[in-house]
């Protein structure tokens, strides 16, 4: 079986696939995780959004909790007095949540080999349901710069966690530098990548922030605009850290 067939077999005919999110560090995904979840509410689909970032990471979407879950999004991440802590307290509802089929699911999971090793650890849950997973690239991040790096990157997740990639999604930026040019050279490197593998090309990210300097009628690929629902650590009111 090609690696193109795995794939739509990966997808199966489940109703309502878990869609993993993955990347490596500032790669973006898990705002786009975010995201893809404010917009399954938005189209009357109430979701779960899974944190599982092991990493101690820049961004968590167990931060958006509390509004999320009053917009009908159900967080799934470590919980009380653990919320900010940096070991991979994973919470029992992980398996739950995939096992449930009635409402879409999204796990926002690490892009290294812990992450990847945490993602394995409900592989067999995964494939039974069915699942898409979607590599997000920033080119102007370390670990991803070329199409050699991406290519590493997806062979490691992929032996690590059993699961193999459906889709690439093309997310390099540089903040308040983002120019439209840089988002095409993104947009090429992840073409390159989902040519080179047989998964598919998604879609481009563009935060809305940037919408004054990206002209998106000049990228030829499908746009997705991000909007910015995670806050910078020294952005909380609080950023106390527990360890154990």
């Amino acid at each position: 079986m090609s690696k193109k067939d795995k794939a739509q077999d990966a997808q199966g005919a489940a109703r309502n696939p878990v869609l993993i999110i993955s990347g490596s560090y500032g790669s973006g995904k898990t705002e786009y995780a975010v995201n893809l979840a404010a917009k399954s509410v938005d189209d009357g689909k109430p979701c779960m959004l899974v944190d599982l970032d092991v990493v101690k990471p820049y961004f968590r979407s167990r931060d958006v909790r509390d509004d999320f879950e009053k917009r009908g999004i159900a967080v799934v991440a470590p919980e009380g007095h653990f919320s900010h802590a940096d070991l991979p307290m994973l919470s029992p509802r992980v398996g739950g949540a995939i096992r449930q089929v009635e409402r879409p699911v999204i796990l926002d999971a690490g892009g290294d080999p812990a992450g990847a090793r945490v993602l394995g650890r409900f592989c067999s849950e995964i494939k039974a349901r069915g699942y898409k997973m979607t590599l997000v690239v920033n080119t102007r991040r370390p670990d991803t710069r070329t199409l050699e790096d991406m290519l590493v990157m997806m062979g490691m997740i992929e032996a690590k966690s059993g699961l193999i990639f459906t889709g690439i999604v093309a997310n390099t930026h540089l903040m308040e530098q983002t120019v439209t040019a840089l988002v095409l050279e993104g947009v090429k490197v992840a073409r390159q990548v989902a040519e080179k593998t047989g998964v598919a090309f998604e879609t481009a990210l563009v935060l809305e922030d940037n919408l004054d300097r990206v002209d998106i009628n000049k990228i030829d690929a499908p746009v997705f605009v991000l909007k910015k629902h995670l806050k910078k650590p020294w952005e909380h009111q609080t950023t106390a850290h527990y360890r154990i």
